[in-house]
């Protein structure tokens, strides 16, 4: 082929030489056909291109034909128009070619355009497809294998990532990607950033917690109502219909509504639309987690405003609705937590935005409660909440100063007193002793004048009195605690001169006018009650009016106590030994100080001034009891203050009892293995004595208050004794020879066989005196006692002696007889101990010569031989018939009167003997007498039938009584507006009531003691489930959430196991419902307890040793959570034994700077218990100077200053 085109004929025509020689000329590739079909191509893009700008010009000119007809077009505006399109006219020059070419060769022509027009031109493949098909829908199967997919996954978007499911797991170091150059190249990795910057985010993209704020307004909102399927009227029910037509939520008159449509996927009409979807292969869009959050806010929000709105409608309508005003004060507190996302986040971010709000929820709070205030004047109720808003919003002097004008308008509310009294006592800011004494002597002097009626502009309200005697037993509680138990003890004495021993000519006169003439008494130097001679204020005054008496002469005190060495190691470190002498001091010196006249002593011979009280600290705080209840339960007051135990029933309950919780003994005491049923007779109420003030874990000095207070106590019975009323010196000898088996137990517990031995010679010595005066002879409650005693001493046939006797003495009356009933319940339990202390196993077989067994029968006999050789005879089946019948039928007719109307009975007690130990209530005896006998004869099952079924009968009455107090309180008794929640003062009229209902309470308890140590007992000598201990405590529990001597049963039992998932449960079910502090203690009694056996079993360290328990974590962690807890209420705020046991266990665990900050926290709210400076100088030592500084600064007693301690180890 040529080289040149045009002479491509010329040189076919050579020859074949020539053609040889010049074929490097030639192109072979090149191909005539293409270039003339290049050629062509171009005259034709020529052409096309003069016709497109022909066109253009007629598309202008008639343009401007039609510009130049308008006729109202200005002329300036025509010209503009007519450059406007000239300049539209010029053509546009095209990239590599002249417009004005028309097919010449000088156009230049590139090969890459021919190229590219070329496969523009050319067939194209086909397209590989952009989306999916299912196989059934293609023609040919080989077609279209792959396909690109280009539409985006919008799970990356949310996720911020692939499925895991299509991507390796893969752990990234660093943030940086292999590959790339780190100076010019980055990939900012999201997950990446620091926490601080993704909460400025969308937090809605991302799963959700459980607390966050949307879950939360779930919970808090209200629940949807549930619609069921219902029938419509017009159907028929006898219709055969094979399904139940279901009804749609959104229309409630039969009409399925969406479930209504059938269609071929849902020929019933009973799918939902999202289910008739999926049948069809189509999705429903789903709603954003924004639109959720949203809707759910939208739905808490309307229900917030819905409660608004109603609480609003119902103070419009009841604006003097008192406890209304203060349900919708709390319920701002509610609707905050909904709002902000509950109380859990807002203490644990410290933000100030969250404080803002808190602070704006505060102030909120106290404007509605001022607009409360100004609605009901008159309502110290709400006067309160008022306050208790205003303590973290207001200076403290503003505080204090509020506090006292509140009680001054309303002086004759008791208990509004005794708020601000526990005020003054809890605010450490303006904390001291003088001036809490200062308050507790204004409020009984500002109630005692109310009383009197010499403040004439308020009323004295029902219950005053014994509200009263409350306070006065706090406050001597108070100074205790602050170790002043001179003026404490002080303070008992010259109440009790007063109340007993008042002269009859001062009867008539004011408490105040009575005060006054007691000073010259008390300043006399006469003796007071329980010192040497003393005989009374009424005595010294007849004696005064004729001319007074001689003094009594020096020889009664020839004995003299020699001092002992207060210091008595040397070696020990200067913190051991100010607590060693300061607890020495506080148990020998807690009697007031009295010069000795006879020996010629002064006040300036006293070594330690505050040892003397004047009558300056006791006078405002005397008060008169009228009652003789009232005056029976100072007595004991002050005798369960020196130590004493006393009737629960009798003493009354404390107004603060959380106050008094001091002793670890209230947790700890437990089933003795030697004494299995009777080891609950005497519990421990947890509260200090006088004298034995001690760290947590200090022991008792004596077993009693030593030889001085043993001879106080001697002296006080003996003062008080003829001037009681016979019930009431029964209950002051019972209360004294419990006092003295209480000192053997301890003895015994102790182990020392010589203090035993001696204590047993005295308290025996007491009780055969006792038992010798004439009141006594017949009493079967001190005979129980003393035989009890001569037991526990060893002396079991003397004992058995004891109990015949007693038994003849009250064997008339048989099974009526309360007291006779206790006596033989006692007698038998201590019969089935000592058979099973001596091997033998109790068995119903060997039912007929059982002691225990005998007892019980010829209580139910009644037929009690001379002799008491008795007991060893055998019992023939029908007398054992015999006595089951008699115990069924006095049981039914006892449980039979309790349903009989209380107010009746109680009428019918006031018109006859004064019922003071509630003898209609007393079935503890006979119940537990035939329970033990059902158990010694037929088995346990038979015993807690009688138990339940009468814990069933009592139990209820008991609700009953409660319910009706509670409505008689609600109803208006008295002054409503004065009153304060949970603190009614009784009127008169239900005084009765409220002592049969703690009469009956007492015995219900002590049924459900009795029931658990029987089973518990059955338990340990048999093979049982513990099903049924279990449901025995665990129903107990419920009913007597108080009740330490069940808990410590309960956790015994409990922590014998592993899991202790259901007794958490239980706990947590029982704190729930009630403030009760003995719940919360014993719970973190339990843990500590369970962490004690896992610290023992992972010390162990020998690996082929088999653990009895497995290991645990978090232990620590729950008890402190419980602790926080515990403090975070208002009992636990002000208790001193919870405060103690939470800064040891810190101690223990190694933390003590924390243990140090819950020691300054604790001074927040209980800075007068002088246990608790003690505990902080025995587990933070190096600060015993400004521990002590403390205690100077806030006038707590101190005994030792560091002065004199350097003083005395230099001597």
């Amino acid at each position: 082929m040529a080289l040149f085109p045009a002479f491509a004929g010329d040189a076919t025509n050579k020859v074949d030489e020539s053609h040889k020689e010049l074929d490097w000329l030639s192109n072979k590739s090149f191909k005539i056909e293409d270039a003339l079909s290049l050629h062509q191509r171009t005259i034709e893009t020529s052409k096309r291109e003069n016709q497109e700008e022909s066109s253009l010009g007629k598309d202008g000119g008639t343009g401007e034909e039609e510009t130049e007809g308008e006729a109202d077009t200005p002329p300036k505006k025509k010209k503009k128009k007519k450059e406007k399109k000239r300049k539209k006219k010029k053509p546009k020059k095209k990239s590599g070619r002249s417009s004005g070419s028309s097919g010449s060769d000088s156009e230049t022509i590139y090969p890459s355009d021919l190229q590219r027009e070329k496969e523009r031109d050319s067939p194209q493949a086909a397209p590989v497809p952009s989306r999916f098909f299912w196989l059934d829908d293609l023609q040919s199967p080989t077609e279209h294998l792959f396909c690109i997919d280009q539409k985006p996954d919008q799970a990356n978007w949310t996720y911020k990532s692939l499925y895991r499911g299509d991507i390796a797991r893969y752990r990234r170091k660093g943030s940086s990607s292999l590959g790339l150059d780190y100076r010019t190249q980055e990939i900012s990795w999201e997950e990446s950033e620091p926490n601080k910057k993704k909460k400025g985010k969308d937090k809605t993209k991302g799963p959700e917690r459980y607390y966050s704020t949307a879950n939360y307004q779930q919970l808090r909102s209200e629940p949807a109502v549930t619609t069921l399927p219902r029938i419509p009227q017009d159907s028929d029910v006898s219709s055969s219909t094979s399904f139940l037509p279901l009804v749609g939520e959104e229309d409630g008159k039969g009409n399925t509504g969406e479930r209504g449509q059938t269609s071929s996927v849902n020929p019933l009409g009973i799918y939902d639309t999202s289910t008739t979807l999926w049948l069809q292969g189509k999705g429903q869009q789903e709603q954003t987690d924004s639109q959720k959050q949203d809707a759910q806010s939208e739905q808490s929000a309307t229900s917030l405003a819905r409660r608004t709105e109603e609480f609003n409608r119902r103070l419009r309508e009841q604006p003097a609705d008192t406890q209304l005003w203060i349900e919708f004060i709390r319920y701002q507190d509610e609707q905050t937590a909904a709002v902000f996302g509950g109380e859990q986040e807002q203490q644990g971010d410290s933000t100030d935005s969250h404080k803002l709000s808190y602070r704006a929820v505060l102030e909120k709070k106290l404007s509605i409660a001022e607009r409360a205030v100004a609605t009901n004047p008159d309502c110290a109720a709400l006067q309160l909440e008022r306050l208790k808003i205003c303590q973290e919003l207001w200076e403290p002097s503003a505080l204090v100063k509020e506090w006292k004008k509140l009680v001054f308008l309303h002086p004759n509310s008791a208990p509004l007193w005794q708020e601000y009294l526990l005020f003054t006592q809890s605010h450490f800011s303006t904390f001291s002793v003088s001036k809490v004494s200062s308050a507790y002597g204004k409020c009984l002097s500002t109630l005692s004048a109310v009383q009197d009626g010499t403040m004439v502009s308020h009323p004295a309200l029902p219950g005053t009195e014994e509200d009263m005697l409350a306070i006065f037993t706090q406050q001597c509680h108070f100074l205790r605690q602050c170790g002043q138990s001179e003026k404490a003890v002080a303070l008992f004495q010259a109440q009790i001169d007063f109340t007993f021993y008042k002269p009859d000519s001062v009867r008539n006169l004011s408490t105040k006018q009575q005060v006054e003439f007691f000073e010259p008494f008390w300043d006399s130097g006469e003796g007071r009650v329980g010192e040497m001679g003393a005989r009374g204020w009424k005595a010294w005054m007849l004696q005064q009016e004729r001319g007074g008496w001689l003094q009594p002469s020096a020889e009664e005190e020839d004995e003299e106590e020699e001092e002992e060495e207060e210091v008595k190691d040397r070696s020990l470190p200067r913190w051991r030994i100010w607590l060693d002498v300061e607890f020495s001091r506080e148990a020998a010196h807690w009697l007031p100080w009295r010069p000795d006249k006879a020996k010629g002593q002064s006040e300036e011979d006293c070594e330690d001034p505050d040892r003397q009280v004047l009558f300056d600290d006791i006078g405002p705080s005397l008060i008169c009891l009228s009652s003789p209840d009232h005056r029976l339960r100072l007595l004991l007051a002050f005798l369960s203050f020196l130590g004493l135990p006393i009737d629960s029933v009798l003493s009354g309950t404390p107004c603060q009892p959380s106050l008094l919780l001091e002793e670890l003994s209230l947790l700890t005491q437990g089933n003795d293995p030697q004494r299995p049923l009777t080891s609950f007779d005497l519990p421990d109420p947890g509260v200090s004595s006088v004298g034995h003030m001690t760290t947590l874990q200090g022991s008792r000095k004596w077993a009693g208050l030593g030889k001085q207070g043993e001879g106080f106590v001697t002296n006080v019975f003996h003062m008080l004794h003829p001037v009681l009323p016979t019930n009431h010196r029964a209950i002051l000898s019972l209360s004294w020879m419990r006092y003295e088996k209480l000192k053997v137990l301890r003895c015994l517990s102790s182990g020392s066989k010589k203090r035993l031995r001696l204590q047993g010679k005295s308290s025996k010595r007491v009780a055969k005196r006792l038992l010798k005066e004439p009141d006594n002879r017949s009493s079967l409650e001190l005979w129980q006692e003393y035989a009890h005693l001569e037991w526990l001493l060893g002396n079991l046939d003397d004992a058995r002696k004891v109990f015949s006797t007693a038994a003849r003495m009250g064997g008339a009356k048989g099974l009526n007889n309360a007291a006779f009933c206790d006596v033989c319940l006692l007698w038998a339990q201590l019969e089935v101990e000592d058979e099973e202390r001596g091997g033998g196993k109790v068995r119903q077989a060997e039912a007929s010569s059982s002691p225990a067994v005998c007892v019980l029968t010829r209580l139910a006999e009644g037929s009690f031989s001379s002799s008491s050789s008795s007991l060893a005879e055998p019992l023939s089946p029908v007398s054992i018939l015999k006595a089951r019948r008699s115990y069924e039928q006095v049981l039914q007719t006892s449980l039979s009167v309790l349903d009989q109307d209380p107010q009746s009975s109680q009428a019918n007690t006031k018109e006859g003997q004064e019922d003071l130990l509630g003898e209609r209530w007393r079935l503890r005896g006979l119940v537990g007498c035939y329970a033990l006998f059902q158990y010694l004869t037929v088995g346990i099952q038979a015993a807690n039938t009688v138990y339940s079924q009468a814990r069933e009968k009592m139990e209820r009455l008991h609700s009953m009584l409660t319910q009706g107090l509670a409505k008689k309180a609600n109803s208006g008794e008295g002054d409503n507006h004065t009153k304060l929640k949970g603190n009614h003062s009784p009127t008169d009229s239900n005084c009765a009531s409220m002592h049969s209902a703690k009469t009956l309470a007492c015995e219900c308890e002590a049924l459900a003691v009795q029931q658990t140590a029987l089973v518990r007992f059955h338990t340990s000598t048999s093979v049982f489930p513990l099903a049924t201990l279990r449901m025995t405590l665990t129903s107990a529990l419920s009913t007597w959430p108080c009740s330490a001597t069940l808990w410590a049963t309960y956790i015994q039992v409990e922590n014998r196991y592993h899991s202790a998932g259901r007794a958490r449960r239980f706990f947590h079910s029982v704190m729930r419902g009630n403030s009760y502090m003995v719940p919360r203690l014993f719970a973190i009694v339990a843990e500590q307890q369970r962490k004690q056996l896992l610290d023992a079993a992972q010390r162990c360290g020998s690996y082929d040793v088999v653990l009895p328990i497995l290991p645990e974590h978090g232990l620590s962690n729950r008890i402190q959570g419980l602790f926080e807890s515990a403090i975070a209420t208002k009992t636990g705020a002000h208790c001193p034994l919870l405060w103690r046991m939470y800064m040891l266990f810190l101690v223990s665990e190694g933390k003590v700077d924390q243990a140090r900050g819950i020691f300054y926290k604790a001074l927040q709210n209980i800075p007068w218990a002088k246990g608790l400076y003690m505990d902080a100088v025995q587990q933070f030592p190096e600060h015993l100077q400004e521990f002590l500084d403390l205690m100077t600064e806030k006038e707590l007693r101190l005994r030792l200053p560091l002065e004199e301690l350097d003083i005395l180890l230099e001597d």
